[in-house]
């Protein structure tokens, strides 16, 4: 593990970036833009060194490959999230869709495909951070409730049920479905829900929205969300 960092800005400006890549070109080039761009990196390049390191650099955000030595990204995460909580983005060599949902299955929050731009990168990082902050508003507000036939969105305590049994979501999950279930029945769009839950100014993530509504549907039962084929999604009312 090494911790570059930034010495330009004072400790407190800055967000701490777990990098986990067992390709040293990749996570030393991925490094290098993270310290360029005013953020505390730690690396580390194995399943083992990575939860480790999570533990001890408590960062804000972790940059996760999937395929590693010792145990993959997967268990990574899932190890992670299970003592803190904390944003993920996997990294992945394949775009293929069960490997997608199998990582946000275990938490991940979002996901680039190899090869992927410093610059979109970056960009996802910074969308992860301000959902934090968002959502750090939103707790210190009073709860609600948001009722759809037999689901039950509790807002305050992040609580769903479906006919009275709970149902566990990931955190990017819980945030999508208040979003559809503020507006049952109402058709929203790909790109509002990438504004409005990812925080993204432009409609380049699509397909993170598509594989989250998968994972949304495999929880909550698939005809739960309706597909309008080319335009977005609505939450179907009774």
């Amino acid at each position: 593990m090494s911790q570059p960092t930034s010495p330009d800005l004072p400790a407190r400006a800055r967000r701490r970036v777990l990098v986990v890549e067992d390709d040293p070109v990749i996570n030393d080039a991925v490094t290098r833009r993270l310290v360029a761009e005013g953020y505390d990196v730690t690396q580390a390049w194995d399943g083992p060194a990575a939860v480790t390191a999570a533990a001890e650099a408590r960062p804000d955000v972790l940059v996760l490959d999937v395929m590693l030595p010792g145990f993959d990204g997967l268990e990574v995460c899932r190890r992670v999230q299970a003592v803190s909580p904390v944003p993920v983005l996997m990294l992945t060599a394949r775009d293929d869709e069960a490997d997608i949902l199998a990582g946000l299955a275990v938490g991940a929050d979002d996901y680039l495909t190899k090869p992927f731009g410093m610059r979109e990168l970056v960009a996802r990082i910074s969308a992860l951070l301000r959902r934090v902050e968002r959502a750090g508003v939103l707790a210190a507000q009073p709860a609600g409730v948001l009722t759809v036939g037999d689901l039950r969105v509790d807002t305050g305590p992040r609580r769903v049920t479906v006919a009275g049994a709970e149902v566990h979501l990931t955190p990017t999950e819980f945030d999508l479905l208040v979003c559809l279930a503020g507006e049952p029945g109402n058709v929203l769009t790909r790109e509002r829900l990438l504004a409005d839950v990812w925080d993204w100014p432009d409609a380049s993530g699509t397909r993170t929205v598509d594989s989250h509504v998968k994972a949304l549907r495999a929880k909550l039962g698939a005809g739960r969300v309706r597909t309008i084929h080319g335009v977005g999604y609505a939450l179907e009312t009774p």
